[in-house]
């Protein structure tokens, strides 16, 4: 089964890297360089009409955004036991770690980086407000080791990789509930190989 991931390093498509490397299936990676405008390039853009990364490529299906992305390589690997299948009780869980991600940590990331000038009203937000969001996580993380418990899964990549990118740059507080949870998300070998590999790319894009 052919897999392909369009990819910038970094970008959000590093994400969607750690989650292939977990899987451990074989796959193609298709470097864009976003200061040669090549994700907005036509050939890019019959491949995803966003103009961003990551896109995978899966015998040709093409599936984008980071958490359909994970959502769709977890069931479609299940060797991976990276999801609960249909019908376990995790996996509604599951599914709203999986999408509290975009759907509300980095929204109130990114607001937080990018003040309004006039703050929206609290109902407005999809999220509500950030210091709610983050106590959320805090809690759901406090028991651990993960989201699941015991378990990890595709959730733990989602939302471990804004903990850890809000964390590096101070757009997330280094509470005690986060800190040994992205430690042992760091540890992960497979997290290992995908930023070595990343920082590889990164450096020969310096290099020209």
């Amino acid at each position: 089964m052919a897999l392909i991931l369009y990819h910038i390093a970094p970008s959000r498509s590093s994400i969607v890297r750690w989650m292939l490397e977990e899987i451990g299936a074989p796959y193609e990676l298709r470097v864009l360089s976003m200061s040669k405008g090549e994700n907005r390039a036509p050939e890019y853009l019959a491949v995803n009409p966003m103009g961003k990364v990551p896109a995978l490529s899966h015998d040709g299906a093409v599936v984008t955004e980071v958490s359909a992305i994970c959502c769709y390589l977890a069931d479609a690997f299940p060797q991976a036991g990276l999801a609960p299948p249909i019908g376990d009780p995790r996996r509604g869980p599951y599914l709203k770690w999986m999408f509290f991600g975009p759907s509300c940590i980095e929204p109130a990331v990114i607001d937080r980086a990018f003040k309004r000038a006039q703050e929206p009203p609290r109902g407005t937000l999809g999220y509500g407000e950030y210091d709610t969001v983050i106590d959320v996580v805090a809690a759901a993380v406090k028991t651990g080791p993960y989201l699941l418990g015991e378990q990890f899964s595709a959730a733990d990549i989602v939302v471990g990789s804004q903990l850890r990118w809000g964390m590096m740059f101070g757009l997330i507080p280094q509470r005690p509930e986060f800190l040994p949870y992205v430690e042992r998300l760091n540890a992960r070998p497979a997290l290992q190989r995908a930023t070595a590999l990343d920082a590889e790319i990164a450096k020969a894009a310096e290099a020209g």
